[in-house]
This record gives structure tokens, C-alpha cells and sequence, in this order.
């Protein structure tokens, strides 16, 4: 009862001062003051919520289904702090889902881990979505049958290594079949990756790493396990507090359980910020296997390669 009472208060601020439901199940036409609530009647079905203008310190578990979660307005639907199960403010184990146009800030845990999003089954398409001043944005469990889209999305002010169980990153991606991410936004890291991925297959493409305020940061990719596809027509700035300086995009640093021949990373230009003074690489590369990098635009104590055991 408490908690349900607790609930009621929370519930957002354009709910309260329009007196109306601010969850919408467009395919019933009903309306909604929980979003666990729309996610429910949606259930092993497939069905769209539209999300009205407010601040919302909700969140929900979505156990089946293909559910799309949209904003009214892009980026006026905002979730502030709130996380189902002590994981994050959307947890998600359906069949699929689609997150479009939402805000998450402010999403912290106990193990330092909480996100905007957790994807624990089915695939997942995020787009015009922000991740700002969190554990992390995005994590996901592991599971090769899930593909992975990420597309004009912005994380902010992510990660961090204060956790028991070890860093968060701006976006943790854990071994699945697939990852296509595209022009997109990193900047202000708090610590770990930007984009620490374990997937098969990546398609990086058309996006923007800004380290220049970044604190305690360490790459900007991670390519935990090796993997194939491209990396190519990003920006990278390296800025000057970091734990780790020694690479921008590392290629199976943890193992190679992928394969990583033929990984084309070209088209992508890298530099250090005003007054960083060390040298850095590139690309970091432990899988030893036949990269295919081609021309990338590198600025002044930028090297293109660093073969590591």
C-alpha cells in the first residue's frame, strides 16, 4: 500500500496540472497514470505508448511483446531518477521494442549500474533519444540472438568506476549478434567507455565522441571480444582527464572470441584536444588479426596503430 501510494505522488508534473493521463495505448485509445500500467495492458501483444509532455519519476518492466514507447514531443517526455527492479527506468524482456524521443537523466543505484535503458531479451531500436547524468545509458545482458540500433541519440555525463561490481560506461553493449550505431553524440564521460561493445558485428558510423570535458574517462570505443563490420565517418576528441590515454578505439582488449578479420575502420578523423600534450593511438589492436584500416584524418601525436599483445 505504501508503495502504491508513493507511486501516485510521483506522478508527472504535466499529469497533475492537466488532470489527465499522460500514458496513452494508442491502438485502445486508453489512458494511463502509470506507465507500468500501459505496458501491462499491452502485454504479450504489440502496441505503441505515447508519452505527453512532463517529468516523470516512473518506470516499468516490459515481460513481452513488441512495445514502442514514444514521446508526444520529442524530448519533453522526461524520466527523472526512477528504476524498476534497481536496474533501470525501462527494463525490457519482450520480444522487441522501440524507444523514441524519450529523456532519462538522473538514473543511479545502489551497484552503480543503473540506466535509462536495460535490455535483457529481444531486440531494441533507440532513436532521438538522451541519456544524461546517469550510471550509464544503455546496458544489456548478453544474448547473440539480440540486434542492437541505436540512431540521433545523445549520451551525457555516463559512467562511472565507483561501482562494486566495476565500471559503467556511456553505453555497455554485452555479446550479441549485432550493433549498428549512428550519428549519434558521446561527450562528457564520467568514467569507463563511451561505447564498450561485445557484439558480433558492429556498424559505427556518422557520430561524435567529445571527450573535451570528460573526467576520469577511459576509450572512447571498446571492442571488448573483436568484432567485424566498419567504423568509419566519426569525429573523435580526446580531452584531457583521463584514466586511460593510451587509445581512442581498442579491438579486443578482453579476448577474441569474435573475429576481427577485415574490420574496416577508415573515413573517421581523430585528434587531442587544445593543450594535451601525450601521444596517443589511434587504434589499439589485440586480436592480431588483418584489420582493414584505411585513411583516417589524424591529428598532431595521433599514431593510426598499436599492436599489443
Amino acid at each position: 500500500m505504501k508503495m502504491l501510494i508513493l507511486a501516485a505522488a510521483l506522478l508527472s508534473t504535466a499529469a497533475q496540472a492537466q488532470g489527465t493521463e499522460p500514458f496513452t495505448v494508442t491502438e485502445s485509445g486508453r489512458g494511463f497514470y502509470r506507465l507500468q500500467d500501459a505496458v501491462d495492458a499491452i502485454g504479450a501483444g504489440d502496441g505503441t505508448i505515447r508519452i505527453a509532455p512532463g517529468t516523470y519519476r516512473d518506470c516499468a518492466v516490459a515481460s513481452g511483446g513488441r512495445v514502442l514507447f514514444a514521446a508526444v514531443t520529442q524530448g519533453t517526455a522526461i524520466f527523472d531518477g526512477g528504476a524498476c527492479e534497481g536496474k533501470a527506468t525501462l527494463v525490457l524482456r519482450g520480444t522487441s521494442a522501440t524507444v523514441d524521443g524519450l529523456l532519462f537523466r538522473n538514473i543511479s543505484v545502489p551497484d552503480r549500474n543503473g540506466a535509462g535503458i536495460r535490455l535483457e531479451k529481444g531486440d531494441l531500436t533507440v532513436a532521438n533519444t538522451i541519456f544524461r547524468d546517469s550510471d550509464q545509458g544503455i546496458l544489456t545482458v548478453s544474448d547473440p540472438a539480440m540486434t542492437v540500433r541505436i540512431t540521433r541519440s545523445t549520451f551525457s555525463g555516463l559512467g562511472t568506476c565507483a561501482g562494486a561490481g566495476g565500471c559503467a560506461h556511456g553505453l555497455y553493449i554485452g555479446a550479441v549478434k549485432a550493433l549498428e550505431l549512428s550519428n549519434s553524440r558521446f561527450e562528457r564521460g564520467r568514467g569507463g567507455h563511451y561505447a564498450k561493445s561485445r557484439a558480433a558485428r558492429v556498424t559505427i558510423v556518422d557520430n561524435s565522441f567529445d571527450d573535451t570535458k570528460g573526467q576520469t574517462t577511459n576509450y572512447m570505443i571498446d571492442l571488448s571480444n573483436g568484432a567485424v563490420g566498419r567504423i568509419s565517418g566519426n569525429e573523435f576528441v580526446q580531452g584531457p582527464d583521463k584514466e586511460n590515454h593510451s587509445a581512442f578505439i581498442t579491438v579486443a582488449p578482453e579476448n577474441r572470441d569474435n573475429g576481427s578479420a577485415g574490420l574496416l575502420i577508415a573515413g573517421n578523423r581523430a585528434s587531442l584536444a587544445p593543450g594535451v600534450g601525450w601521444t596517443s593511438s589511434f587504434v589499439a589492436d589485440w586480436s592480431h588479426a588483418p584489420l582493414a584500416i584505411g585513411a583516417n584524418q589524424l591529428g598532431a601525436r595521433v599514431k593510426m596503430l598499436d599492436v599489443r599483445n
